[in-house]
């Protein structure tokens, strides 16, 4: 395993760490009576295998239903002093039910403290608000800090750039968790801001969110050649030294193994980068056309800026990896969220854009006449059933 400086905390964090929303039982609570021992035992022996390997770094959340309770099963039988516990407590206008929560965190993973403690889910300008308002969340945290109970304070995000540069820019943060890799590097400036305040930079679900590289189109395959997508994207991320830590969400222990080829590697990126990294270029302006491929995000407005709450940079985005990479179950899953995902995922899909008139907010686009029959197409090849967040089914 390879180590990097988790910014200020001065924690030598491993490369890749051991998220925790895919090996738990439920994502709801459940007494322990019902949580099968198989389930429990599998997750013992992926656990088991990061530390083998060197990922101490174990990440949960109190939204991750049974997964802080069935690590506390295993975590007090670990050198306490190696490992780096994280878990994540949702903002709420209610501090009292903010450190409710945090304490029920701690006791179900069965810890004294936690090291690192994230916000989870700073999306949009209430939520910021709600953490470091005078008496916020920040403020609970920061007299738990002082309790011995949490070492470091960070938060975890899935919104808009701007809103994380505005939480970054309060200071009050020691890390960050947020989106970043190759299909989506929309946040490289909230990367860039973390690193002017020498916080630790954590990519939230490089392998899932970034395009469900464990089950990659042939095409995908065949560009990122002759390494695996995963192993590309991992590449990918850790050349910027700017990024500490990559998420994997492991459900088994040979979970790991992918990821771990990446290591040998990484002294070389600099050579195997380019090829592949030319290759994905052109085969998205061969795809969608060269001035489309470079200028499609160009003035595009934000999804509340736009009639219906249309969410039009994502679904763009979705159906161009459909498109130029044959990402298709990605961009369905993820298109298919839009209008259920709430601050997760915000905005509207395309189902009732001929209903909508966009001319006024497509003005900035160079291709604002074509976006409208664009969209509809969009929908038609992704559109379906509406899916709900992992949290919620």
């Amino acid at each position: 395993m390879q180590y990097r400086r988790f910014g200020r905390t001065q924690i030598q964090m491993p490369v890749f760490s051991c998220g925790g929303m895919r090996y738990q039982f439920k994502w709801q609570d459940v007494p322990a009576s019902q949580i099968p021992r198989n389930n429990q035992k599998n997750l013992e022996a992926t656990i088991r295998r990061a530390i083998e390997v060197g990922i101490n770094h174990i990440e949960t959340a109190r939204g991750y239903g049974t997964s802080e309770y069935q690590l506390g099963r295993i975590l007090p039988s670990l050198p306490r002093e190696e490992l780096i516990v994280q878990t994540k407590i949702n903002p709420s206008d209610n501090t009292r039910e903010f450190q409710q929560k945090f304490e029920q965190s701690l006791k179900n993973l069965r810890l004294d403290y936690v090291d690192l403690l994230a916000i989870h889910g700073i999306n949009d300008a209430e939520s910021l608000q709600q953490s470091v308002r005078p008496s916020g969340c920040v403020e609970v945290v920061q007299k738990l800090q002082a309790q011995g109970k949490v070492r470091f304070l960070g938060f975890s995000t899935h919104g808009p750039t701007d809103i994380i540069l505005q939480a970054i820019a309060t200071d009050l943060f020691d890390y960050v968790n947020l989106h970043w890799y190759y299909i989506n590097q929309n946040n490289w400036a909230a990367i860039a801001a973390a690193t002017r305040h020498d916080m630790g930079v954590f990519i939230i679900s490089p392998s899932d969110k970034g395009g469900k590289l464990y089950q990659p189109p042939q095409k995908l395959v065949d560009l990122c050649n002759p390494f695996s997508p995963i192993v590309f994207n991992n590449l990918f991320c850790l050349s910027h030294s700017q990024v500490h830590t990559l998420s994997i969400g492991a459900a088994r222990p040979q979970d790991f193994d992918e990821h771990l080829k990446t290591l040998a590697l990484l002294e070389h990126a600099d050579e195997i980068l380019p090829p592949i990294l030319a290759r994905l270029e052109q085969a998205a302006i061969t795809s969608l056309g060269e001035s489309w491929a470079k200028t499609w995000h160009v003035g595009l407005p934000k999804h509340s800026e736009t009639p219906g709450d249309v969410n039009i940079p994502v679904i763009l985005w979705l159906r161009n990896l459909a498109i130029a990479y044959d990402m298709v179950d990605y961009a369905k899953m993820r298109y298919n969220l839009l209008g259920s995902g709430g601050s997760w995922f915000p905005g509207a899909n395309a189902a009732n854009i001929n209903q909508l008139d966009l001319q006024h907010c497509l003005r900035n686009s160079p291709h604002a006449e074509k976006i409208p029959a664009i969209l509809q197409e969009a929908h038609q090849l992704l559109g379906g059933a509406a899916i709900q967040r992992l949290s919620k089914q």
